[in-house]
């Protein structure tokens, strides 16, 4: 199989911000635009030539609903340039790169801005279908006698919200939540509490040393909200997060013996990252200094029971292709759903019989915790689900520059049983500045 490359010319992504209880400050839309409107503004009048808008996003709002266009639009490019959505649950922003990359490999498209968005902070408060079925008996109400008849029918009750951001974060085909599936991995691969606890504060720690380091400083475009506040930063990252303080907290998905907490999972966020996407052609027609490009892809699917493994079943099929074993890597983005089950996929990496009854591979052994999210991941800076997966490919490209390095794989589970991943290739030198 012949890959043709597709080249990043640059990307930017939103701070993440922590979901608070409340509807944020920002609605999908609007991160997308202040970060696609810095990106473009940094790239002079590139924004001039797009061919397309790819957005991805798990849970678009009931008025942003085909919110690639409400994106493209407010930003101000040409109506003439077509714009659209995709869904691929945690995955939405890579399935928008690979969306790119399918039509600039067909020669449909030459330079596309593409990358994922979600606002969860923002997700609805449904009525439950019981308040449904009354309210619709109450619009067919006519009479007084009717009304009456409708009250008295009526439970307090039926006014208890169904929370669609737990509904679509729960797999219907198997009935577990993701959390679920993550302490699924962790009783089959024997990964125990404290092993989670030290991955999370691990996150946290090389995060924090990364914002403090300006590793994130190119890469995130500041927002400004309504009453003039400016967000510069990822909200999430706990200084002071510890082992020992994350082992007092209790079990969310499986009380009260499970092991899996809020502490040793990704934090529900909101966020948007894009990133400019052209061809060859594109490249030479106007005179462009890619970052780097993207050489391999990958989608995979596996039992939704255990999703989390998703990353293993994706990027073993590109490890063998390009005959590579994981360390022959430079760097790893493997996206933080939980620490349960990026600890599931390296062991999964170190198990003969995983690997040979599930992948046909021999077992390769595991990624160098060396080269595997070296500046932290979404345990630390959250996981806003549409954004994720062009988050991991726009930082990995960043970690690749910053340590003047060749090649790595961001690769991420994906809710309902798959896995993505991508092959990526540095082509700048130099620290980012």
């Amino acid at each position: 199989m012949t890959f043709q490359p597709v080249y990043i010319v640059d990307g930017m992504r939103s701070p993440f911000l922590k979901a608070a209880g409340a509807p944020g400050p920002f609605s999908a839309a609007d991160l997308a635009v202040q970060t696609g409107r810095a990106l473009l503004l940094r790239n002079g009048e590139l924004g001039r030539h797009l061919d397309e808008v790819i957005i991805g996003c798990a849970a678009p709002s009931p008025d942003e609903v085909n919110i690639g266009r409400v994106i493209a639009l407010r930003l101000g490019l040409d109506q003439r340039i077509p714009a659209w959505t995709v869904m691929r649950n945690c995955a939405s922003g890579m399935q928008a790169l690979d969306s790119a990359i399918a039509n600039i490999q067909r020669g449909t498209s030459q330079l596309v801005l593409a990358g994922g968005v979600d606002a969860l902070s923002h997700a609805p408060l449904l009525f439950s279908n019981a308040m449904v079925r009354w309210l619709a008996q109450w619009y067919k109400a006519r009479s007084v006698g009717e009304r009456a008849r409708a009250l008295s029918a009526f439970k307090p009750h039926y006014l208890a919200p169904v929370i669609g951001l737990l509904k679509g974060l729960t797999d219907p085909v198997v009935g577990l939540s993701m959390g679920q599936t993550a302490e699924n991995l962790a009783h089959a691969f024997g990964i125990d509490r404290t092993a989670m606890g030290r991955f999370a504060v691990q996150s946290h720690q090389r995060a924090m040393a990364a914002r403090d380091g300006g590793h994130f400083d190119h890469e995130i475009a500041a927002l400004i909200d309504g009453s003039g506040k400016v967000y510069q930063h990822d909200d999430g990252i706990r200084d002071d997060s510890s082992v020992e303080r994350l082992a007092k907290l209790k079990p969310v998905f499986d009380k009260p013996a499970g092991n899996v907490t809020a502490g040793n999972s990704s934090q529900v966020t909101d966020g948007a990252a894009l990133l400019m996407l052209a061809s060859e052609q594109a490249v030479n027609d106007y005179q462009l200094t890619p970052l780097g490009k993207i050489t391999d892809s990958q989608w995979a699917g596996l039992s939704p029971a255990q999703m989390g493994l998703g990353p293993v079943h994706a990027a073993t099929p590109i490890l063998k292709r390009q005959q590579l074993s994981p360390n022959d890597l430079d760097a790893w983005e493997i996206n933080e759903a939980f620490a349960a089950q990026v600890l599931a996929c390296q062991a999964a990496w170190k198990d003969q019989h995983y690997c040979e009854s599930a992948l046909d591979y021999a077992a390769p052994g595991p990624i160098d915790p060396q080269r595997l999210n070296v500046d932290g991941g979404a345990i630390a800076l959250g996981h806003p689900v549409g954004a994720s997966g062009a988050r991991i490919v726009l930082h990995l490209l960043n970690v690749l520059k910053h340590r003047q390095q060749q090649r790595g794989i961001a690769a991420i589970c994906i809710g309902g049983g798959q896995g993505g991943a991508m092959l990526i290739e540095n082509l700048s030198q130099g620290v980012a500045s």
